[in-house]
């Protein structure tokens, strides 16, 4: 890693094994962007561009990543940091990394899932699938929660009028970012619990209902007061059992969040419709098979997959998009 310190911003080299599939990981971030907070340009092919505050030890922050596309199809990354100490340079690249998945080994999981035969078209029309992390652990665990059971448009614009309410202000040199992610604390201030003998107000900041709601005040105080644990260092089963033991946290948002927030290369998301719709689109799933018996025969073939699961995921993820739009893998 090389970067230099200006008055502006540090401007910083990221290396990442190569094959790297930056449009999916970039689309991926792109799609769940919440405004204020996250912004991207995927106007070019050949330039990506991501940026989004953060919060880090010594202050607010911001970066700027940019994909370039150069010769042989491989992908040159870098980013602008905006920083309130020099000494955040490390911790915000480290952030950054494990966002995007810098540290996979692409050919080792690769050839992995090559070895399946209905995989492998996926790996080659996607060679170097990464899969998405998170910048700060209370941060996806609250957007995991919000997105439960809908949509990712749902979901964004639920956290769009969370973060306008309750997110601090913040000051970037980066165009359309204005807002901090809340933190646990700020949710549960921002956030009140409808009374039980009124109606919802439409205006509230989670439009969601009551227990959802409850859900999420009780998850982001348990975080706020420390009474939850949740970061990079945490044991993945201990995790997992934490997570299971709030209401309304099930074995889906779980695993989506041990996949994120750990990186564990080898979360399963049981129960996802996306995946069972990918699974179907590829022939591994009959069309007629029903959606019960169908989650638990693609469950049991996802066991060969081990210990990339995670990755496989997003290829199926991937075969989703492409079945909705028609275009299948050569």
């Amino acid at each position: 890693m090389t970067f230099s310190l200006t008055s502006e911003a540090a401007r910083v080299d990221l290396p990442v094994r190569q094959p790297f599939d930056a449009p999916g990981i970039f689309r991926f971030l792109a799609d769940r962007a919440v405004p204020g907070v996250e912004v991207a340009d995927l106007s070019q092919e050949d330039r990506l561009r991501y940026a989004r505050t953060l919060t880090l030890p010594h202050g607010p922050g911001a970066v700027e990543v940019v994909a370039q596309r150069a010769e042989c199809s491989t992908w040159r990354l870098g980013a602008r940091l905006e920083l309130a100490c020099a000494a955040d340079v490390a911790p915000a690249v480290a952030r950054v990394r494990q966002m995007l998945d810098l540290d996979a080994d692409p050919i080792a999981v690769d050839a992995a899932l090559s070895a399946d035969p209905m995989l492998a078209p996926l790996v080659a029309e996607t060679p170097g699938m990464r899969v998405p992390g998170a910048v700060d652990p209370h941060e996806l665990v609250v957007r995991a929660l919000i997105g439960q059971q809908i949509s990712v448009a749902a979901a964004r614009a639920h956290l769009g009028r969370l973060v306008a309410r309750s997110g601090p202000p913040y000051v970037s040199t980066f165009p359309d970012l204005d807002r901090l992610f809340p933190t646990a604390a700020q949710i549960v201030a921002a956030v009140p619990q409808p009374p039980a003998d009124q109606p919802l107000d439409p205006g509230r900041p989670l439009r969601l209902p009551r227990a959802a709601i409850a859900a999420i005040r009780g998850l982001a105080g348990a975080l706020a007061q420390g009474d939850l644990v949740i970061d990079a260092s945490v044991d993945g089963e201990r995790l997992r059992t934490q997570l299971l033991s709030r209401p309304r946290v099930g074995p889906w948002s779980a695993a989506y969040i041990a996949m994120r927030v750990l990186g564990d290369p080898d979360a399963w998301l049981d129960g996802d419709v996306a995946l069972l719709a990918g699974a179907k689109a590829l022939g591994l799933i009959g069309h007629d098979v029903p959606k019960a018996a169908g989650h638990r025969l693609l469950a049991n073939r996802a066991t060969a997959w081990a210990p990339w699961r995670s990755y496989a995921v997003g290829h199926l993820w991937a075969a989703t998009g492409r079945a909705a739009t028609g275009k299948r893998p050569q």
